[in-house]
């Protein structure tokens, strides 16, 4: 299966990150386009070409331009998540590295979409290069007249915080706080940034904007399924032949990228167990795979597209290993603020790391399923939801290997006590 390259078409050029190549093929000529278009018009072709959140929540992106109040006095803000903090992925690196100016025209279509006259960056604290590539971009497109007429740019750095990537948490971060989440409603779009209402919005989504606006709702539709548009960028790593980024169509099944993308699995060449959309994900068996990479193609499987970061195990991977390195992740980034999140994700990861290390009980994978569930919904913000994915899916799945380890362990305590005993 072969997808016309959108987002990744420059990627190859050299020295894509500059405006000259930018302008060179075709770049900024939707902006013109869009500025000749009403603002309500621009948002009702975004919505038309179905076009959805690419950072994780999947949320229809005209719909929620659409959000802003009609006639709001006061100034609206446009922040652009540029965290990446989800493991597993790493797909706006490349674009902020490789196509900066992508974004930045993304963000001028927006801005007068929403009416907006200032942008902010929200840019990983990691992401060094990118945030250098970028930023010489906004200093290009200052000096051309692109920005600065209207629409001004602010590029902030974060301090490598997971939950910033989190709106609300953003928001909170960009204002100077402790990047803590905060309760819904009121929704971004009615109040957010510094009290106005702001629209948040992830790189690859807006990099999209301009081919939208360009060559139409319709084409842009097209290129996918019924309920969402386009392409996007996935992120495979794990045990495959040629771990990489590679654009296809949300159409595209998650086998059609493990073997026909990225070359098939590699090591033991058996596959055992894929995440189709970062660590978030609920994990899929080897005979789950056939499935559209849409986000209502692995909502209908159990699952969530996410940040389509694909992570590929084969049948030599350890699954409560898995599950015990991402529970120490979860544990170590909860911001701590609510108490089932803070509490259960340190908890499960004990479990799950005095599980793997041979010391588990039998009924600590029924307490860890049931600590997960009870959890679920009762927090500010998605994250404890997202860590109940995995958590739930990597034990009921593959629950013969967890009980193998718990049964060694106890086969070991009774051999132990038999030698105490023989020596009393």
């Amino acid at each position: 299966m072969t997808t016309e390259k959108i987002l990744m078409r420059n990627f190859d050029r050299a020295e894509s990150h500059t405006l000259r190549v930018y302008r060179e093929t075709g770049g900024y000529t939707a902006l013109a386009k869009a500025m000749a278009m009403e603002p309500a018009a621009i948002v009702e072709e975004v919505k038309r070409s179905n076009l959805r959140g690419l950072g994780g929540a999947g949320f229809p992106t005209g719909t929620k331009w659409s959000f802003i109040p009609k006639g709001h006095p006061g100034p609206v803000y446009l922040v652009v998540n540029a965290d990446e903090g989800e493991p597993g992925t790493f797909k706006d690196r490349y674009l902020l590295e490789r196509d900066p100016h992508a974004l930045i025209e993304g963000m001028l279509i927006t801005a007068r979409a929403i009416r907006s006259a200032l942008g902010f960056v929200y840019v990983r604290g990691e992401y060094v290069e990118p945030w250098r590539r970028f930023s010489t971009a906004v200093r290009e497109a200052y000096e051309a007249g692109y920005l600065g007429r209207g629409f001004d740019v602010v590029v902030h750095r974060g301090a490598g915080a997971y939950i910033c990537g989190e709106e609300t948490g953003l928001i909170s971060s960009l204002e100077g706080m402790k990047g803590w989440p905060k309760l819904k409603p009121p929704f971004p779009a009615i109040k957010g940034a510094f009290g106005a209402p702001t629209i948040v919005n992830n790189v690859e989504t807006l990099c999209h904007v301009p081919h939208i606006i360009e060559r139409g709702a319709e084409w842009f539709a097209g290129l996918g399924t019924k309920t969402q548009g386009g392409t996007r960028m996935f992120s495979i790593s794990g045990r495959v032949k040629r771990p990489g980024v590679y654009e296809a169509s949300v159409a595209v099944t998650l086998r059609q990228l493990i073997d026909d993308y990225a070359g098939g699995v590699s090591g033991s060449g058996r596959l055992k167990a894929v995440v189709p959309g970062g660590s978030s994900a609920a994990v899929l068996r080897a005979d789950e795979i056939d499935v559209p990479m849409d986000v209502d193609g692995l909502r209908n499987a159990g699952t969530m597209a996410g940040s389509a970061g694909v992570i590929v195990m084969d049948e030599t991977v350890s699954i409560p290993e898995a599950l015990m390195v991402v529970a120490r992740f979860y544990a170590h980034e909860s911001c701590g603020q609510c108490t089932p999140c803070r509490e259960s994700t340190g908890w499960i990861y004990k479990m799950t790391r005095r599980i793997v290390a041979g010391k588990g009980r039998k009924e600590d994978l029924d307490t860890i399923l049931d600590v997960a569930r009870r959890g679920a919904g009762t927090t500010i913000c998605a994250f404890y939801d997202g860590a109940v994915g995995p958590y739930i899916s990597y034990i009921e799945k593959f629950r013969s290997e967890f009980e193998a380890l718990v049964e060694g362990a106890g086969t070991r305590a009774v051999a132990t006590r038999r030698e105490a005993s023989a020596h009393a």
